[in-house]
């Protein structure tokens, strides 16, 4: 359970004064540690600590950097990694504290299930992006090579996290458009999973209400309400996959970031719309244990729309006005030459929760015809 939900700079202050916290290991990226100016508002607050600063390289999470992070864990031994960044940030701290004392790091993230988790120090999460929600889920994505693997258990989950608008405002268009469509899609697939609940369906049509309202202005004309309101619609969307889990569009993103350098929310974009249509024009063939049409009706009232079809020119209107790219081919991608690399790396468990089962011709049909 989250311990702790400052909204403050000077929370954030009293917090790092913890006596308990005498070594603090800070892992970040280097550009949005000084761009987000968590630098120059976070870096005073450290220095009666012990501190050493890590900076991810990496553009997603993958496996040799990780194995590097776990090393300068394991050598400088914190209490408390502040994990200072977007989603790859934030997934690197909580494998890498879930997973600290692990030898074979290879196999315990192919095979989850055969290994311990540890949380050998508290870890707090402060996100420099309103997107992913990662500061409060209890799984965490890791690559290895091109492919993508799921960490998940209450081990992965931070023990605290803090939303600052002040650290997202900065960012620029593209990582706000991206992320804050990730938070969008999340919180339309968690409504549709098989896998979702009462509680879920509250923090995700919450999480819609918000971010339709607030997304193309957070990008646009970014100020510090829009900000804060798409922070929160980003962190209900987090609580609520993090029950339900995603679905196919998910399932279908990773080979586009991996092959393609597609940011993640901008990737899952690039067939939401499909499988949203997919979905509902096979309604009766339904495998969920609710009335998937109900669960539509719930998307339709938060968009203000009638119909698939509208919900359909909402989500295209709301992708071009914040400039994600919706074509295969300015993005360097050719479905019919690469088809059998992207369909290599669907996440099979998270098109398991999609509300009607979809085969592989389904997903070849779906690419071809967008």
């Amino acid at each position: 359970m989250i311990n702790h939900n400052f909204q403050n700079l000077q929370d954030l202050k009293s917090f790092i004064r913890n006596k308990n916290f005498k070594k603090i290991f800070i892992l970040t990226g280097k550009k949005s540690f000084l761009k987000s100016e968590a630098k120059r508002l976070i870096s005073p607050m450290l220095k009666s600590k012990n501190t050493y600063f890590y900076f991810k390289k990496s553009y997603y999470p993958e496996m040799n950097e990780l194995k590097n992070i776990i090393k300068t864990l394991n050598y400088f031994n914190p209490d408390l990694i502040l994990a200072v960044g977007g989603g790859s940030v934030l997934d690197y701290a909580k494998i890498a504290r879930a997973y600290i004392k692990v030898l074979d790091l290879k196999k315990a993230i192919i095979y989850p299930d055969k290994f311990k988790k540890d949380k050998n120090f508290k870890l707090a999460a402060i996100p420099t992006t309103a997107g992913s929600g990662a500061e409060v889920t209890e799984n965490a994505v890791i690559y290895i090579g091109n492919k993508k693997y799921s960490v998940e258990g209450k081990e992965v989950k931070p023990d605290f996290f803090f939303l600052i608008p002040r650290l997202i405002l900065n960012s620029s268009e593209k990582i706000k458009s991206s992320s804050g469509f990730d938070a969008i899609a999340q919180a339309i697939e968690s409504l549709i999973s098989n896998r979702s609940t009462k509680q879920s369906v509250y923090f995700a049509k919450k999480s819609l209400d918000l971010s339709f309202k607030n997304f193309e202005n957070f990008v646009i004309k970014p100020n510090f309400d829009n900000t804060m309101k798409m922070s929160i619609a980003a962190n209900l969307s987090g609580r609520a996959i993090s029950i339900s889990k995603t679905t196919a569009p998910h399932a279908l993103s990773y080979p586009f970031t991996a092959h393609f350098g597609v940011p993640h929310g901008h990737a899952v974009s690039l067939t939401l719309n499909e499988f949203l249509k997919f979905n509902f024009l096979n309604l009766k063939n339904s495998i969920s244990p609710f009335s998937l049409k109900k669960r539509y009706n719930n998307i339709f009232e938060s968009a203000k729309v009638q119909n698939i079809n509208e919900l359909d020119s909402f989500l295209k209107k709301m992708k071009s006005n914040t400039g994600l790219e919706n074509n295969f081919k300015k993005l360097g991608i050719s479905i019919k030459k690469d088809y059998k690399k992207i369909l290599s790396g669907v996440n099979s468990q998270r098109l398991k929760n999609n509300p009607i089962k979809i085969k592989t011709s389904d997903i070849k049909q779906i690419l071809l015809n967008r």
